[in-house]
């Protein structure tokens, strides 16, 4: 199997079988259900790429539900949950925090069903969720996702982690694919600072041109999932179209026995809220 591609395009499949297309009932699958080669993937490049892991029925449910927390429970939660790319366009939401805390379908979706089963193959052991967040990038005003690991973030012990990103649109270069750089989440956590990017608040320091060369575009179609170690780099670019939006859902489970340093999160937070609130992003 070859894992020295430039470029995933959605022809470009590591397996074509995982499942029949299945309606939303939330039912758990038994983890031998997954093919062997998704964690072989996982573990060895940091990510994996899964193709059609929903059907289009079932991302039509999803952005149906999301159309409707967009109106009817977005307008009641602090702006520390929701982020807007301009503050004065209430349709530029770019991300939406803990989404499976503000509504029961995200719940059973995030915690319930075959995402959660998932995260168990990869990570080989019980795990726990820790966030489901709604990801957005505005035509045109969809700004770059700076270079970053999730584990900078979590402030858990041990790093055990993952993020699953699910395209819920045809995404490209255009419109500000995801890239990741091969078995990157071997070397450890890089250096990391502060960006002024809201939502990603800190990114790599010292991301080089050697680190460019090295990016995967993970060029994705509605339904397919990626799935990357908190420790594996990656980083969008803006979204350079002026029609096409760019939304997904992430999806971040650690395993059960990762413990988060709670002093250190709350420190961290706190810091977050006011740098937004003093620069005007909230």
């Amino acid at each position: 199997m070859e894992y020295d591609r430039r470029t995933f395009s959605p022809e470009q499949t590591i397996n074509e079988t995982l499942l029949s297309p299945m309606a939303f009932d939330f039912k758990p699958l038994d983890p031998n259900a997954f093919p062997a080669e998704y964690r072989q993937q996982y573990e060895e490049l940091g990510y994996v790429r899964i193709p059609g892991f929903i059907n289009a029925e079932e991302v039509a449910l999803i952005h149906e539900n999301l159309n409707r927390v967009i109106r009817d429970i977005v307008p009641s939660l602090p702006d520390t949950a929701v982020f807007y790319e301009n503050k004065e366009l209430k349709d530029s939401i770019k991300q939406i925090i803990g989404l499976y805390q503000h509504d029961d379908f995200f719940e059973q979706l995030y915690l319930r069903g075959r995402f959660f089963n998932l995260s168990e193959f990869l990570i080989g052991r019980l795990v726990s969720g820790r966030n489901m967040q709604y990801f957005n990038k505005p035509p045109g005003i969809g700004k770059p996702t700076p270079p970053h690991q999730d584990g900078f973030y979590a402030k858990m012990t041990p790093l055990e982690g993952m993020t699953m990103w699910l395209a819920l649109e045809d995404v490209d270069e255009e419109n500000g694919c995801v890239r990741y750089i091969n078995g990157s989440h071997k070397r450890g956590l890089r250096a990391h600072g502060k960006t002024g990017t809201l939502g990603f608040s800190q990114g790599i320091t010292d991301y080089s041109d050697e680190d460019r060369a090295a990016e995967v575009c993970m060029i994705a179609k509605p339904g397919d999932l990626m799935v990357h170690n908190a420790l594996t780099i990656h980083r969008a670019d803006a979204n350079q179209s002026a029609t096409r939006t760019r939304k997904a859902l992430g999806f971040i489970y650690y395993s059960a026995r990762a413990r988060e340093d709670e002093e250190a999160s709350r420190k961290y937070k706190e810091e977050l809220n006011r740098d937004m609130r003093d620069t005007g992003k909230i």
